[in-house]
């Protein structure tokens, strides 16, 4: 009989310890009602990453971001349990506080999160105790239990071992499907929610009818429908709201500070306007832009109730995941439909794209702007600053006018004969005024604009190609009503958006 555990031994316990500490996290953490370790530590990271590695991450990985760094934290912490389960074969004492520091380091990460408190802190704490034990019982020496006095008072046995490995494993498994059914069960009350169809009100400015030319090829819907809107934000998990007890509020430098509930903002005078959002993210041809109908209250008219100082120059508002972000004040007092939106499309706001408030502001990239799960607007100066701003994003964040091809795509195989080029435009609260598109560096042709729905709304464009055989290279450009046409410079999306022509490279046989 072995006297002392082997390295594999270690290994296996190690894993197993490290996971049992961080599924009972999880489950004691979704019971009492407070932020996940991994997901508090997962957002730490995300608060502190530097922008080359939040731009690589989205090029690499693209809505899955946060998909991918859970997996990179799990994988982390399962190579560093088998690190501390090895040390602990020679030294349990080492693996036990091991196991222990990454309960203090997921309990400072969860009492720190936003909203918060000193509870945060007792799913990693617990965690830690018991993953700990089971390294301690699975790996220790003890006396072997055989008939008579012992000849080996100090061994180690190996049966034990299998068995509490065994129980901590299923133990490990259990917890991570109870805590997988509440966080489930949390989401999914918050989603029945989102199906409540918004109240009919006789107040309500709707948007005008979309006419059928707003649609000239098919290839693109002119409204993204909610499920495929793109989802850029830094949330690993949707924040903990209850609408009966969630509210804005309207502070800092104003007359009259206001707390505005749900139902307070379904009562309010509200409006719908199709307005397109970008993602400052979003590279030349990207997909980090879509087209909807919001529906909501204006926050001027918001503003005006709480009567804003001539001293307060950003309007700097605030997640209930404590995000934030900021944009100048006379932005959202300038006539543009700036707005606190309730709805997306003729639907309650989904749980996705910010239940049960978020702001839109028509011109301006969601980072300084489009705080979604909204809950503090607050009137100040530059001294405060948005969340992306120190990490080496520009402070003031407006939308560049920007094209894209989305028929023929890049690398398609055509025959030659009639084939259509088409695809969007947009500058937002400036409007599209002509697309024009080069095929194989000759001169430029003007496409044919779908009709304009507003300056805040994207564009469709086509343009009729007689295609020849063999290899073409595409190239488009927008040119807004202010008279600007753009660039051919390409520049990277930081610090504030990307530059150029979207181009693209076909074959027609």
């Amino acid at each position: 009989m072995s006297t002392s555990p082997s390295r594999r031994d270690g290994a296996v316990a190690g894993i197993v310890a490290g996971a049992l500490a961080a599924t009972v996290g999880m489950m004691m953490a979704a019971i009492i009602d407070v932020v996940s370790p991994i997901d508090a530590v997962g957002s730490t990271v995300i608060d502190h990453v530097p922008r080359s590695v939040k731009e690589l991450a989205i090029r690499w990985f693209g809505t899955n971001d946060k998909v991918a760094l859970r997996a990179g934290i799990v994988v982390t912490m399962g190579i560093f349990a088998v690190v501390l389960g090895i040390v602990a074969a020679r030294r349990v004492w080492v693996g036990v506080a091991g196991i222990g520091v990454f309960g203090i380091v997921g309990a400072a990460a969860a009492v720190g999160r936003p909203g918060e408190g000193w509870s945060a802190a007792v799913p990693s704490i617990l965690g830690a105790v018991i993953g700990g034990s089971v390294l301690y019982l699975s790996l220790r020496s003890r006396p072997i239990e055989v008939p008579g006095p012992s000849k080996a008072p100090l061994g180690w046995d190996r049966r034990r071992f299998l068995v509490t490995s065994g129980a901590a494993a299923m133990a490990a498994a259990t917890a991570a499907v109870v805590a997988g059914s509440l966080e489930k069960g949390r989401v999914e009350t918050l989603r029945k929610a989102t199906r409540v169809p918004l109240p009919e009100t006789p107040t309500l400015d709707t948007a005008a009818a979309i006419p059928a030319g707003a649609t000239v090829d098919t290839a693109t819907p002119f409204l993204v429908p909610n499920g495929k809107f793109y989802r850029i934000d830094t949330a690993l998990s949707f924040p903990r709201i209850d609408v009966k007890k969630w509210k804005i509020s309207v502070k800092g430098m104003v007359d009259n500070p206001l707390e505005i509930t749900y139902a307070d903002l379904l009562a309010l005078p509200q409006v719908e306007r199709v307005v397109t959002l970008c993602c400052v993210s979003n590279d030349v041809g990207g997909s980090y832009v879509g087209n909807a109908v919001w529906r909501g209250v204006l926050l001027k008219d918001i503003l005006d109730t709480a009567g804003v100082k001539s001293s307060a120059q950003q309007v700097y508002s605030t997640s209930a995941d404590g995000w934030t972000s900021g944009f100048p004040v006379e932005l959202a007092m300038d006539g543009r439909d700036a707005m606190i939106a309730v709805g997306m499309n003729g639907a309650t706001l989904p749980l996705e794209h910010g239940y049960p408030a978020r702001l839109v502001v028509p011109g301006l990239y969601g980072y300084v702007s489009a705080t979604k799960w909204l809950t503090t607007i607050e009137l100040t100066t530059w001294d405060a600053e948005g969340y992306w701003i120190p990490r080496g994003w520009s402070q003031m964040g407006p939308v560049k006018t920007q094209s894209r091809i989305d028929v023929p795509r890049d690398g398609n195989s055509l025959t030659t004969g009639p084939q259509k080029i088409a695809g969007v435009a947009w500058a937002q609260h400036k409007g599209i005024a002509k697309v024009e598109v080069k095929v194989d560096g000759g001169a430029w042709q003007e496409a044919t604009l779908g009709n304009d729905v507003s300056d805040d709304a994207w564009r469709q464009w086509v343009l009729d190609w007689p295609a020849t055989k063999g290899p073409h290279t595409i190239e488009v450009r927008a040119t807004d009503k202010t008279g600007y046409t753009q660039t051919d410079e390409r520049t990277d999306v930081a610090p504030d958006g990307a530059t150029g022509h979207h181009t693209i490279m076909v074959d027609v046989s």
